[in-house]
């Protein structure tokens, strides 16, 4: 008798234990709410030529605040000279937008990846650390997919890692290998390929672990079939992401 009361008590502590691990871990929705607090669509601002900002793709805040992370493609267009002309993050829900100007401070054209210096500060992602995570790790993204055509409305998406693979942009066939993208395979990074759904707009979105919302890489590529309308209505469900130690590498003595 003695003996199985001891069972039981041990039992029911194992059993407290369990639902209070439970209890210490933050809802996902949580996660997204406050990871989205800290993503921005990147535009580009010229009230000459439009009456709003134009969204080019998704970006997130780093550092003190100060700070945002997107794709160099994002950002690499030629501003206009003659015109009142500028890059801006948009950040907030629906139509109420809180509108700042960038600057693009530093670039990593290779790894795709630019560091964009804020007017005014906005909540800061908190960054994982530069190891690479497994092929199965859970995922999430959070961007603005179809740009802000009706107001800001950030869109999230999970799934896992499928691969760590070199950074070439993909090819169907062989035949479609061309130089510039052989000489790529030849001195290559190594980047997530995702099994997750991602759209053109999403370049630049924050890439983070869905339970702490810790940021591990950045969104870049997603693999298109045919065109970038196609990859709208029929997406491929395969994307990838820059990890977070070329982050770490572009930030180091630009932040201080």
């Amino acid at each position: 008798m003695k003996t199985l009361i001891i069972w039981i008590l041990v039992l029911l502590g194992l059993l407290t234990q369990s639902v209070a691990a439970d209890n210490d871990v933050t809802p996902f929705t949580s996660i997204v709410k406050s990871v989205s607090k800290g993503t921005v669509a990147v535009a580009v601002d010229a009230p000459i030529k439009h009456s709003a900002p134009r969204v080019l793709g998704t970006g997130f805040i780093v550092a003190n605040g100060f700070f945002a992370i997107t794709n160099y493609h994002v950002v690499s267009e030629d501003l206009d000279p003659t015109i009142v002309e500028s890059y801006v993050v948009l950040s907030g829900k629906g139509t109420v937008v809180k509108k700042i100007k960038a600057e693009v401070l530093k670039i990593d054209p290779k790894h795709d990846l630019a560091l964009l210096k804020l007017d005014s500060p906005l909540p800061a992602l908190k960054l994982g650390d530069d190891e690479l995570l497994e092929p199965g790790s859970e995922i999430a993204l959070t961007g603005f997919p179809i740009g802000a055509i009706l107001g800001l409305y950030p869109a999230t998406h999970r799934g896992y890692i499928s691969a760590i693979t070199p950074d070439a942009i993909p090819a169907l066939n062989s035949n479609q290998l061309t130089n510039t993208m052989m000489a790529r395979l030849k001195n290559v990074s190594l980047i997530y390929q995702l099994d997750a759904i991602a759209y053109p707009g999403n370049s630049g979105s924050p890439l983070y672990d869905p339970r702490t919302g810790e940021v591990i890489g950045v969104i870049n590529k997603v693999l298109v079939k045919d065109t970038k309308e196609s990859a709208l209505a029929s997406p491929t469900g395969i994307s990838y992401a820059v990890p977070i130690r070329f982050v770490t590498t572009l930030l180091r003595g630009a932040t201080n």
